[in-house]
């Protein structure tokens, strides 16, 4: 490294203060660079050469121009030379941001100032290059974020207001302006308030002054429904939340406000339709009760005058006469059956007893126990396994076994052993209509090895009446829909997988815990 200016030195300059500044000079982490008239670099510190990426032996004796890029590269020397007659400055004195050229081609920004040196005997320029590639790069970043945040807020669905402390708007994005029916100039400056009907109009003021005094929050940093007042007079629903963000001098508050108007009137249409179907539906099983027990007397008159035409005291029918009480009474027993079922159906929802704990476990072998005849006569195999307690009704969880494990036996196949497997499992619901995601709920399988079906029909099989072997097997194809009801009562579901000759598998979904009655 060349000592600046060693030569030019007064003999009774003292040597430790010329040390002193080199020392300083070769550890400015800023670049420093001395140039005569006629631009010819003279010293470079340490630093110039780790911004420039050049050796000192290759700046110094060559032109500064080196170091920049073009126009200033070819202009350089003619700037001097106007300098020197002229006089007029564009940088020495006064400083400015500049373009600089790397070794590898590399144009970077920095700040260069120009102090203008007279010596004894003639004049050198001093430049200090104070490289700001860094800090130019985090203003593009910032720059980028800052559009991106402005052009989301500007384009966001949901209506972003920011308010000082005192309640006035400072900013007011156009979903917001078009959410309460004004143009942004026509809010801003003006207090939030104006935005609010009342009785929020009047208190927000004293709400913010509360907060600021007691910290006490209502809304910010929380969220909730409220109601907003638009330009017309409307009052129309929002869920409005509030982050507080603290500046570098002051607070500012930012709302974020969804118009939930939508969503209010459909929850509304929801609630109606859902009031005018549980209507219907009481309607409908008062029906299918009321109407079953009136067909209960003459089908039990039916049935007794058809005994008594059939007793060896009264008959004097002929061989088709009896035939024909026969058929009758057949057809009585299976009306009877199907009144038995639709009386079922309609106490699924309209029982009076409520919920409580029950051992699924104990419930299944009563359900065996009464099965236990036919279980022996079809030599059906029950393979159970542990099953847990959860809160239901009893009389429903007996129904839900009864009906699945029956029909498990009925659609048998002839040449081969009935199988029936019974097991469940926990876990975590991820969502259900009745439920909110997280609930534990028992999935109960109930699977066999009988004939199966096409699962084309799945959608079928669980609504009431649906028989898919026609006449084949008895029954009236109210089981599966009772077994539905139940699941859906006890907050779950069911449904199948099964395939013609493979056997099927019941699927039946309960909460554990049940809070409805």
């Amino acid at each position: 490294m060349i000592a600046l200016e060693e030569p030019h030195l007064s003999p009774s300059h003292n040597p430790d203060d010329q040390a002193r500044l080199q020392a300083i000079i070769d550890a400015a982490i800023d670049g420093i660079i001395t140039i005569d008239t006629r631009g010819i670099i003279e010293t470079v510190n340490p630093a110039v050469s780790t911004i420039f990426g050049y050796q000192p032996e290759e700046m110094i004796g060559n032109n500064i121009s080196m170091l920049m890029p073009e126009p200033d590269h070819s202009a350089h020397d003619q700037y001097i030379e106007n300098y020197k007659r002229t006089g007029q400055r564009k940088i020495i004195g006064i400083g400015r941001e500049v373009k600089g050229l790397k070794k590898d081609g590399t144009v970077f920004p920095f700040l260069l100032s120009i102090s203008e040196v007279k010596l004894q005997d003639r004049i050198i320029f001093t430049g200090i290059i104070h490289d700001i590639s860094q800090q130019k790069k985090a203003e593009v970043a910032q720059l980028e974020s800052e559009n991106k945040i402005q052009s989301i807020i500007q384009t966001a669905v949901d209506g972003i207001i920011t308010i000082d402390t005192r309640g006035i708007m400072e900013m007011v994005n156009p979903a917001a302006a078009r959410l309460f029916g004004y143009q942004e100039e026509e809010i801003l400056g003006k207090n939030i308030s104006m935005l609010m009907p009342e009785p929020d109009h009047s208190a927000h003021d004293g709400y913010m002054e509360n907060y600021h005094q007691t910290g006490k929050r209502k809304i910010i940093g929380i969220g909730r429904e409220v109601s907003g007042l638009k330009k017309d007079g409307t009052v129309f629903p929002l869920f409005l939340s509030i982050s507080e963000v603290q500046l570098a001098d002051r607070k500012v508050y930012t709302g974020f406000i969804h118009d939930i108007t939508q969503q209010k009137i459909s929850e509304e249409r929801l609630r109606r339709y859902a009031a005018e179907l549980e209507r219907s539906n009481r309607e409908l099983q008062d029906f299918a009760y009321v109407s079953s027990h009136d067909l209960q007397e003459p089908l039990r008159k039916i049935q007794a005058f058809g005994d008594r035409l059939k007793s060896k005291e009264t008959s004097n029918l002929s061989a088709q006469g009896k035939d024909y009480v026969d058929r009758m009474l057949n057809a009585a027993v299976r009306m009877q059956n199907l009144i038995n079922d639709l009386l079922t159906f309609s106490r699924v929802t309209t029982t009076s007893k409520g919920f409580e704990k029950v051992s699924l476990d104990g419930i299944l072998t009563e359900v065996l126990s009464d099965l236990e005849i036919t279980i022996e006569q079809t030599g059906t195999e029950i393979e159970r396994f542990p099953l847990p307690v959860i809160e239901a009704e009893p009389t429903q969880m007996r129904q839900l076994f009864q009906n699945l494990i029956s029909n498990a036996i009925k659609f048998r196949k002839d040449n081969e052993k009935p199988v029936i497997r019974i097991s469940s499992s926990n876990h975590q619901r991820t969502a259900h209509l009745t439920s909110t995601p997280g609930d534990e709920v028992v999935e109960i399988l109930v699977e066999d090895n009988g004939i199966g079906f096409e699962e084309k029909y799945l959608d079928r099989i669980f609504n009431i009446f649906q028989r898919l072997e026609g006449q084949k097997y008895e029954g009236s194809g109210v089981g599966l829909a009772i077994c539905r009801k139940i699941a859906i009562r006890h907050g779950g579901n069911i449904t199948a997988k099964s395939q013609p000759g493979k056997g099927t598998q019941f699927i039946i979904t309960l909460a554990k815990k049940n809070l409805q009655e």
